[in-house]
């Protein structure tokens, strides 16, 4: 008993000074541990930065071709900027999400495979992305031929529609270039040449700016001119990003084209669709959104305001869509070495980075609410719309600096199966029917609709993908992609 007892005496009668010394190794301990999380903290930022921080040049300066494109536009009148809005925002909106969804594929197999190391892979997965992009591309061609009998249709006023069926017709070139740039810009991007992609945006916005002043302006072709500009500077894109890859830039990864690319396709569309089906569910809803609007009295200054409001969300947008693109990097990097809690760790810093953002940008809004649309139009009632819509404007800013990060941890852990069911859920069964009820049955308008369908199906979707995430089992997703790095 008494030996039992020893330890709790002599444990009371320590000095004072031992406690001390004990204390203090504790403490010391503990900062140990807080820089090594900090050096953790700054070592992942590192990593994710220098994939963000060119990805967010390089979406923003091929976003800001489309705004440069309907600023020109916006300038020419109000029926012009209200038919390149619809054509540019909805009819290849529309193509554009599904398309650009579908070559996410490349990110969970080329993620993953150069995490693995398995080099010789990525050429082959983007000619297979090639392929099956370039023959959805001819499936998707009566979206731009019969712009303007669809937009009658569905109600659109009978000026708009037929110059935006004009317009469309005009962009279909663009439209084929969507089949190659995407795989191109995810080959390099999982790669970490995100720099050769912001240099060769650098030179596709400059040669819009110029072709734009000079098809506009100098040849007077209108907005057609506009639609021109817009084709070449997007080609630009993909012969430049080619150029670098074919020509010595990517040696482990690009050894010309092979017959492999044609083999394994069944399997590789079923991904690239589940990512198509994932990413336009999302993109589709806010150009339902412009749709809905046009059914509202003094519709074109209401699809003006908000088209003005979907350009300023969608360009401050291509920040967060930078951290989709690192974060899908980053996880797949880490899961195909089999690293589950780094993949984690990645998710972690990644959401906190960008929410910290987002944060930045919606007080800037709010400040700025009565200045925000003198950049795209000087009438007055446009202006005074988009005052009135800037509140719900800052709001789905800051959804969406958190949304689609999470969206990036499901493509880099290949869940885009599962996460198009939830967008199809919160979007299609919650978020449209309630901003329509909002919008006709209370009588709210354009606020109405909108303030619904950010509730419904934004908010909703983002508590979902955040649970799924937090309730991830990193360790068994790292071991599905070693397993699918090997089939």
């Amino acid at each position: 008993m008494e030996d039992l007892n020893q330890p709790l005496l002599q444990q009371a009668s320590r000095e004072p000074q031992d406690l001390e010394h004990d204390q203090d190794q504790e403490s010391k301990l503990q900062d140990y541990y807080n820089v090594d999380r900090t050096s953790r903290v700054c070592s992942e930022s590192k990593k994710l930065w220098l994939i963000v921080g060119p990805a967010i040049f390089s979406r923003i300066a091929a976003f800001s071709m489309n705004v440069i494109t309907q600023s020109f536009a916006g300038h020419l009148g109000d029926v012009e900027l209200a038919s390149i809005s619809i054509a540019n925002t909805v009819i290849v909106g529309f193509n554009f999400g599904l398309l650009l969804g579908m070559a996410s594929a490349l990110e969970t197999l080329c993620g993953q495979a150069f995490g693995a190391k398995r080099y010789d892979m990525l050429g082959i997965y983007m000619q297979r992305s090639w392929i099956v992009l370039f023959m959805c591309c001819f499936l998707l061609l009566p979206f731009y031929i019969f712009t303007g009998p669809i937009l009658k249709l569905l109600g659109q006023p009978d000026e708009v529609a037929e110059q935006s069926g004009l317009v469309a017709l005009w962009m279909i070139p663009l439209h084929f270039s969507f089949a190659f740039q995407f795989p191109l810009q995810r080959f390099l991007q999982c790669q970490l040449k995100n720099h050769v992609i912001a240099w060769v945006s650098l030179v596709g916005l400059a040669a819009n700016v110029v072709t734009s002043w000079l098809f506009v302006y100098v040849l007077d072709f209108g907005v057609v001119g506009a639609a021109i500009a817009l084709d070449i500077s997007w080609w630009v894109l993909v012969f430049g990003l080619f150029g670098y890859a074919a020509l010595g830039g990517c040696p482990l990864t690009w050894t010309g084209f092979s017959i492999q690319a044609f083999f394994g396709l069944w399997e590789f569309f079923k991904l690239s669709a589940a990512s198509g089906l994932m990413l336009c569910l999302e993109n589709w809803y806010y150009r339902i959104l412009i749709l809905m609007t046009g059914h509202l009295k003094n519709a074109t200054v209401a699809v003006d305001a908000l088209s003005i409001c979907m350009t300023i969300n969608g360009w401050e947008m291509m920040i967060p869509l930078a951290f989709f693109a690192g974060t899908g990097v980053r996880v797949a990097n880490e899961l195909g070495a089999g690293n589950g809690r780094a993949a984690k760790f990645a998710t972690i810093v990644s959401v906190v980075q960008s929410t910290m953002i987002g944060l930045v940008f919606c007080v800037l809004i709010v400040v700025f609410h009565d200045k925000i649309a003198y950049i795209f139009s000087s009438s007055t009632d446009v202006l005074r719309a988009v005052d009135e819509f800037s509140s719900l404007l800052a709001v789905s800013i800051l959804l969406n600096s958190v949304q689609p990060v999470l969206s990036g941890v499901a493509v880099g852990s290949g869940w885009q199966a599962m996460v198009a069911y939830v967008n199809l859920a919160c979007y299609y069964i919650i978020g449209l029917p309630l901003g329509f009820l909002m919008g006709w049955f209370f009588h709210m308008g354009v606020m109405g609709i909108w303030g619904g369908m950010i509730f419904g199906g934004t908010a909703i979707q983002t508590m979902i993908l955040a649970i799924i995430t937090i309730r991830c089992n990193w360790e068994e997703e790292a071991e599905r992609a070693s397993i699918r790095v090997k089939r």
